[in-house]
Formats: C-alpha cells, structure tokens, sequence
C-alpha cells in the first residue's frame, strides 16, 4: 500500500466458533468467512479457551455443551477479556431454560438449535457488523 493512502477496508472482526461437530464448524467458517469476518474455529472446551486467549476475538459462537466441558466457560473467558468479547451461545437443549443460563453467563444473546443460516448471520450482523470498505465497494 502507498504511503498516504487509506486502507481499503477497516479492521475486520474475528468470529471464534466453538461446537463439536467438524461439518458445522466448516459450515460456520464457509458462512462467515463470505460475508466478511475472520474465522476461527475449535471443536473443544479447552480449544476455545485457548483460542479466546491467543486471538482476542470480537465475537464467540459457541455450543452450551461441549465434549469436555461446559461452552459456559468459553462465554466468561471472552467477556473477562478486555475489551470484552460479546457472545452468542448456540443449542439444542430446551430453548428457555438454556437461553436464560447462557444470558445469566453473560451471553449477549442465544440462538436454539437448530437454526436457519440467515437467522445466525442477522444475529451475528446486529452485534458486530462488517464495515463496508473505505470505497463503498464490498
């Protein structure tokens, strides 16, 4: 890039998907990545803390069961982080008594399982919207 010149597009925000299944994991990376945001994925517990540590995501999507652990635990990692992360917490246990755990954990919302792809993206949209590059051009 030449000296002087704006970037052409504004810091884009890292999404740091969290759930088991190796086929929803390429599902949610093949989905975000399109429209825009930096992905990063794990399939545990102690990967997603791992990766709330190491890359300071703007944004965590995780499961609220884990196959080592609670998807809790990734929630009040990213919000103790500073700044904090916002959270959406994804599951297909019972929707109201999972939704009124994950927001207690300070999750910034709750999506029941399973869901539709436009459903997660304008969820993911309202929390942390992609700027539109410096051009006006995407």
């Amino acid at each position: 890039m030449a000296a002087g010149l704006p970037s052409a597009r504004p810091m884009v925000p890292t999404v740091l998907t969290v759930d088991p299944p190796e086929d929803l994991l390429v599902t949610y990376y093949r989905l975000l990545s399109r429209r825009g945001y930096q992905v990063i994925t794990a399939p545990t517990r102690a990967a997603g803390l791992l990766a709330v540590e190491r890359e300071a995501p703007r944004l965590v999507i995780s499961d609220l069961r884990l196959p080592d652990g609670d998807g809790l635990d990734i929630v009040r990692a990213a919000r103790s982080r500073v700044p904090p992360a916002l959270a959406i917490v994804v599951s297909a246990l019972s929707a109201e008594p999972a939704r009124r755990t994950a927001l207690a954990a300070g999750a910034s919302d709750f999506l029941p399982k399973p869901f539709e792809a436009a459903a997660l993206l304008d969820l993911i949209q309202s929390h942390v919207p992609i700027p539109p590059p410096a051009d006006g051009f995407r």
